[in-house]
């Protein structure tokens, strides 16, 4: 049986998500289905992202993973389906994708109305397209089948934390249910900055030398998360709410 995961921006107060499961099971009954989250924030591409990175290996070689953060559904974005890692990819080309694909990965458009419902929304191709895609995908189809190959499937620019005058320099790109500022800069981009060597982290005002293990080790506390990522706590409170963070806050380590 094929496992089809979904992640979405709909929130759980309206039926879309529901919609879409329902699509999925009449087109393709055999499959079970997996929510995600349908809670990244509404609109924001680049946290949908870094929650797909996180979650997607973390399933059967097999799986098809559908993710839908759309703000430009409608227009003439591209639906794409693509395989990696021996995982299935659907959802629209607009960044969605950017820390999954590379150059290697032949990515498809999603062109073939057969694989669609027959009317098609402007405005919830969640349901009209993605939800089809995947339910047919499971059964079998195969993904040259959709449409043409995609030559240059769009990336988020400024998605990846960059070095300036020695300077590593991140981002808060989320938070967590706790309040905790999750950022862009991975432990393995750390590491091959520092050459473990000791260094700074400065954030909102605040100077750690120590990369902490867990969320219990101090008041507000600098930390890898379970993501692989960078991140900040707050002990048995929320971060966020304490300190009035936003994404977009500025990370930086200096080299002691």
């Amino acid at each position: 049986m094929k496992t089809i995961t979904l992640l979405t921006d709909f929130g759980a107060k309206g039926p879309y998500a529901g919609i879409m499961k329902g699509v999925i099971l009449i087109i393709f009954p055999e499959v079970r289905i997996v929510d995600i989250t349908h809670e990244v924030d509404p609109h924001d591409v680049r946290e949908g992202a870094f929650v797909i990175e996180e979650y997607y290996r973390y399933f059967e070689k097999g799986t098809i993973h559908v993710a839908v953060v759309d703000p430009t559904v409608g227009s003439d974005r591209r639906p794409i389906v693509f395989s990696k890692d021996g995982y299935f990819f659907i959802g629209p080309d607009n960044g969605l994708f950017t820390l999954v694909y590379d150059d290697t990965v032949p990515v498809y458009g999603i062109e073939n109305s057969r694989y669609m419902l027959k009317a098609i929304s402007p405005t919830f191709q969640g349901r009209d397209i993605f939800a089809p895609a995947a339910a047919y995908l499971a059964s079998g189809v195969r993904l040259a089948t959709f449409g043409s190959a995609v030559d240059e499937p769009v990336r988020i620019p400024g998605i990846y934390p960059v070095i300036e005058k020695h300077v590593l320099k991140g981002e808060v790109i989320r938070f967590d249910r706790f309040g905790n500022a999750i950022t862009n800069i991975a432990q393995t981009v750390i590491d091959d900055f520092t050459k473990q060597k000791a260094c700074t982290i400065h954030f909102r005002g605040m100077s750690f030398r120590k990369i902490q293990k867990s969320y219990y080790e101090g008041e507000v506390v600098c930390l890898i998360g379970s993501s692989g990522y960078l991140e900040f706590g707050y002990f048995k409170g929320n971060l966020r709410d304490k300190l009035g963070l936003k994404k977009g806050d500025q990370v930086m380590i200096k080299i002691s």
